[in-house]
């Protein structure tokens, strides 16, 4: 429960009404919800625990400006209060493997955790083992969206931009890889309602 939420949307509520939010309310964001949105987006669950994932919160208006433009100047970037972006470093985790070893499991977990990481992505090249990392920070990336629309808010995922540029504004590593923008904020429109698939057209039951 935040100063902002009144009462926190379940799971089910979340979902429903998160729609694709391209015009905010202009107001700064509430601090405290947004730490509260990145804790909920943190407890996505990885493989081994990797939690490859890694969160730059933007809110400084010349740095938006630069991912906008970055962004093919597509307007929600510098409409939103803030910019998340979300993206995997697999070379951080595997130099620091050992703090996703849980505490209950003592220093034979942390060995066991660090010879698991050591054999299968050792010998790997970087991008093959960032693209398995990425695939973890995705898994993320989903919670982030729903934990921020359980607390009021909305987001828009955008995967149009241009990653090297995004490396350069916020000085990431070259071997990171995007999971994608998130620009972030209070809902200025409504937008679409939602327009899917059936159950039927998407799933085979066996």
């Amino acid at each position: 429960m935040t100063a902002t939420a009144t009462r926190a949307l379940s799971v089910q509520e979340a979902i429903e009404t998160r729609r694709s939010i391209r015009k905010y309310v202009q107001e700064p964001l509430n601090q405290d919800d947004l730490r509260e949105i990145l804790r909920l987006a943190s407890l996505a669950p990885s493989a081994w625990n990797a939690q490859t994932w890694r969160f730059a919160v933007v809110q400084n208006p010349e740095l938006q400006a630069k991912l906008q433009d970055a962004a093919y100047g597509q307007g929600q970037v510098t409409n939103a209060p803030a910019v998340i972006v979300v993206y995997s470093d697999m070379e951080d985790t595997l130099n620091t493997v050992e703090d996703t070893a849980h505490p209950g499991m003592g220093e034979q977990g942390r060995t066991g955790q660090r010879a698991t990481f050591d054999n299968v992505f050792g010998s790997q090249p970087v991008a093959q083992r960032g693209a398995w990392g990425l695939s973890q920070a995705n898994i993320a990336f989903g919670f982030l969206m729903l934990a921020a629309r359980s607390l009021g808010y909305d987001t828009v995922p955008m995967l149009g931009f241009q990653p090297d540029k995004v490396k350069e504004i916020l000085g990431l590593p070259e071997h990171v890889q995007f999971a994608g923008l998130l620009p972030l904020g209070k809902r200025a429109e409504d937008g679409f309602p939602h327009h899917r698939h059936s159950v039927e057209r998407i799933t085979k039951f066996y």
